[in-house]
């Protein structure tokens, strides 16, 4: 197993508290909000299956698909799934998934969120690098989404409050 290709990792320095950044994570709504799925309803629930229709310009055809592995309130936040599983030809259901691991820590600044996506090892020859390569630029976006999100939200909450 090559670790450089099997693991994709990320890190944001969010200027938010713990309570914050976790709300967004694990309330599914809000993840989906960030993220580009339609949540509207839905629980992150240990062990269960969560789906949701994909709102992200391109991929609105495609629904979302994850198994809910770890709610740790306010510390880590896990889901299998099957990476880029973009074409609605295919039957992706007998291919292993990869495992997503969303961690918090607490900063001086902030919080620390890591993101880590795992197993592509894993996934079938034919379809392993393109879906390491597009997971690795999406979890680049997503990060910059969830800041983005952390600092309307805070601006918005301002505004009502103020």
């Amino acid at each position: 197993m090559n670790p450089a290709s099997d693991r994709i990792e990320r890190k944001v320095l969010l200027k938010a508290k713990r309570s914050q950044v976790w709300r967004v994570l694990a309330n599914a709504e809000m993840f989906g909000q960030w993220f580009g799925v339609a949540l509207e309803g839905k629980r992150f629930v240990a062990g269960e299956w969560t789906q949701g229709q994909i709102t992200y310009p391109g991929y609105e055809h495609l629904r979302w698909n994850v198994l809910v592995e770890r709610v740790e309130p306010e510390r880590l936040f896990s889901f299998r799934w099957h990476p880029y599983a973009v074409n609605p030809e295919v039957d992706y259901s007998q291919e292993p998934t990869t495992l997503v691991k969303f961690e918090l820590e607490d900063m001086d600044e902030g919080t620390l969120l890591k993101v880590s996506e795992s197993g592509f090892d894993h996934v079938p020859q034919a379809r392993r690098e393109k879906a390491f390569r597009m997971d690795s630029r999406g979890w680049e976006e997503q990060m910059n989404n969830i800041e983005q999100f952390l600092i309307d939200n805070a601006n918005s909450h301002e505004q009502l409050s103020g």
